[in-house]
C-alpha cells in the first residue's frame, strides 16, 4: 500500500489539476444536443474553453452566467433564471448541463432550487432537460468534476425502473475522464466483437474525435449520448464501469434501475485486458475471438522485443487518480519501476497505486521528486514539457490538457492493440534519448606521431 504525502506548502507552482467545472463540462460535452453552461463569470468559462478547444483543436459550446462584480455581491440568480430562458429559446437542446465554479460556490448560490424556479417561470421549457451539479474549482479536480456531473446525470435522467435485462444485448458503459476518444472507440469495438451494443455515457467518442460534419455552424454538441439511451439505461443487461472514480454514479445507477454492474479501475495492460475480455465473453456466452487472440499474442511478442528498453526503467508520474492507477499498474507489469508518483488531489484509489509513496502536490513537486529518484520517463500532460526538458528525460505525454501535441486527445492506451502500440512508443522515446558511452582512453596512452624528416615513424 502507497504511502499518501500530504502538499506541504500553501500553494501550487506549476499546477497539476484541472479544474472540477472544466470535468464537468468534459462530461455533458459527451451528451447529444446539449450544451454546459458554467455558473460563473465569462472569465471562469472562457479559461476552461481555452483548455478544451487547445485540447481536441475543435468548437467547443460553452456558454456562462456572466456573473460581475455587482451580482456576484448582490445577487445572481436571475443571471441563471434567464440564461436557461435564453439558451432554450435560441438553441433549442436537448439538455443543458449547469456546472458550478468557486465564484458561485462562495456566493452559496442555491442551483437546484434555481432549476425548480426557472420550471415555475417558464413552463414552456419543461421538455428540456437541466442538470445541475455542484462543482467547485477550489476543490477537487478534472476527475472528480467529471464523475461529480455523470452523477447528476444519471440522477435527472435515468428513471427508477425494475426492467433490467429487457434489452438483452444491451451494456451499459460508465466511462471515466481518463478514456479519451481513442478509448472509448476501442471500448466501442471491443464490445461489439462480442456482439452486444454498449450504451456509453458519456460518448466523446462520438462527439469529440474530431469529424467533419457538413453543418457550418451548430451552438450544440454533434453526437454524444442519446437522451433517450440514457434514459433506457435500466433495460440493459450489465454495467462496466470504468474507472473508480465512478464508483459513486455507478451505487446511484444500480440502485435506481437494478442492473449488475462490473467495476474495472481501468484497461491498461495484459491483465486488464484479459479481465475485461473475460467479462465480455460471461456476459454474451461466446468465445473469445480468433482477432482477439490475436492482439493478444501481438502485445506478448511486443513485450519480449520492448524489454531491454523498458525493464526496470525508472518512471515518474504525474496524473489523475484513476490515470496514475492505470500507468502505474502498465509499468510495473512490465517490469519497469515507478519511482515517483503525483496527483493532484487526494483520493481513495491513491492507496493502490504501485509505488511506494504518493505525492499530493503540482508540476514543482514532480520535477524535484524525479529528479531525486533518477527518474528515466516523465508522464505527464503538456504542462510537464519543461520540467522534463529540464531533467533531461523524455516526456510521454497522457491526460489532460495535452496543446503541444497534435492528436494526443485521440491516442488510445485501453485493450491489446493500443497497449503495444505504446509500448512501441515508449521505446522509442527511450531509444532516442539514448547517449552512446564514450570510449575510455588512458592517460598513459602514448600517441605515433611521422616524423617530418629522416627515414620511418619515430615513436615517443
Amino acid at each position: 500500500m502507497a504511502e499518501i504525502i500530504k502538499r506541504a506548502k500553501a500553494l501550487s507552482v506549476n499546477p497539476l489539476k484541472a479544474s472540477q467545472p472544466v470535468g464537468a463540462a468534459l462530461a455533458f460535452l459527451g451528451l447529444k444536443n446539449a450544451i454546459p453552461m458554467l455558473h460563473g463569470s465569462q472569465g471562469c468559462t472562457a479559461f476552461g474553453k481555452v483548455f478544451l478547444v487547445r485540447h481536441f483543436r475543435e468548437p467547443i459550446p460553452l456558454q456562462t452566467t456572466a456573473m460581475d462584480q455587482i451580482s456576484t455581491v448582490m445577487n445572481a440568480d436571475e443571471n441563471v433564471i434567464e440564461g436557461l430562458k435564453a439558451i432554450c429559446q435560441k438553441s433549442k437542446p436537448e439538455i443543458i448541463g449547469l456546472p458550478t465554479t468557486s465564484l458561485s460556490e462562495a456566493q452559496g448560490a442555491d442551483i437546484k432550487r434555481l432549476v425548480r424556479d426557472f420550471r415555475i417561470k417558464y413552463p414552456q421549457y419543461t421538455e428540456i432537460a437541466v442538470v445541475p451539479v455542484n462543482t467547485p474549482d477550489f476543490t477537487g479536480c478534472l476527475e472528480s468534476g467529471f464523475a461529480l456531473a455523470l452523477e447528476a446525470i444519471i440522477e435527472v435522467l435515468v428513471p427508477e425502473t425494475r426492467h433490467a435485462g429487457r434489452r438483452q444485448k444491451h451494456v451499459n458503459v460508465l466511462a471515466s475522464s481518463m478514456l479519451t476518444p481513442g478509448d472509448v472507440e476501442s471500448i466501442k469495438d471491443w464490445i461489439e466483437g462480442f456482439g452486444l451494443r454498449p450504451v456509453v455515457l458519456p460518448d466523446i467518442d462520438d462527439s469529440l474525435d474530431g469529424h467533419l460534419v457538413d453543418s457550418e455552424y451548430t451552438p450544440l454538441t454533434l453526437g454524444g449520448t442519446p437522451r433517450a439511451e440514457i434514459e433506457a439505461m435500466g433495460e440493459s443487461v450489465a454495467t462496466l464501469v470504468i474507472g473508480r472514480s465512478l464508483n459513486r454514479a455507478a451505487d446511484l445507477l444500480k440502485a435506481r434501475t437494478g442492473v449488475p454492474d462490473f467495476r474495472f479501475d481501468h484497461l491498461m495492460g495484459l491483465d486488464a485486458s484479459d479481465h475485461f475480455t473475460q467479462t465480455l465473453a460471461t456476459l454474451s456466452g461466446q468465445p473469445v475471438s480468433a482477432r482477439l487472440e490475436r492482439q493478444r499474442a501481438q502485445l506478448l511478442d511486443a513485450m519480449v522485443d520492448t524489454h531491454f528498453m523498458l525493464g526496470f526503467a525508472r518512471i515518474a508520474l504525474a496524473l489523475d487518480p484513476d490515470l496514475l492507477l492505470g500507468f502505474s499498474a502498465f509499468f510495473t507489469g512490465l517490469g519497469a519501476e515507478v519511482v515517483t508518483a503525483v496527483s493532484p488531489v487526494r483520493a481513495e484509489v491513491l492507496a493502490d497505486i504501485l509505488c511506494n509513496t504518493v505525492q499530493i502536490g503540482d508540476l514543482e513537486e514532480l520535477e524535484r521528486e524525479a529528479g531525486a529518484a533518477k527518474a528515466q520517463l516523465l508522464v505527464a500532460n503538456s504542462h510537464g514539457l519543461q520540467g522534463a526538458e529540464r531533467l533531461g528525460i523524455p516526456l510521454l505525454r497522457a491526460g489532460f490538457p495535452q496543446y503541444d501535441w497534435v492528436g494526443g486527445y485521440a491516442r488510445g492506451w485501453v485493450g491489446y492493440r493500443n497497449a503495444r502500440q505504446s509500448l512501441f512508443d515508449i521505446a522509442n522515446l527511450f531509444l532516442g534519448q539514448h547517449h552512446e558511452i564514450p570510449a575510455y582512453q588512458s592517460i598513459y596512452r602514448a600517441e605515433p606521431e611521422r616524423a617530418q624528416a629522416g627515414s620511418g615513424l619515430v615513436v615517443h
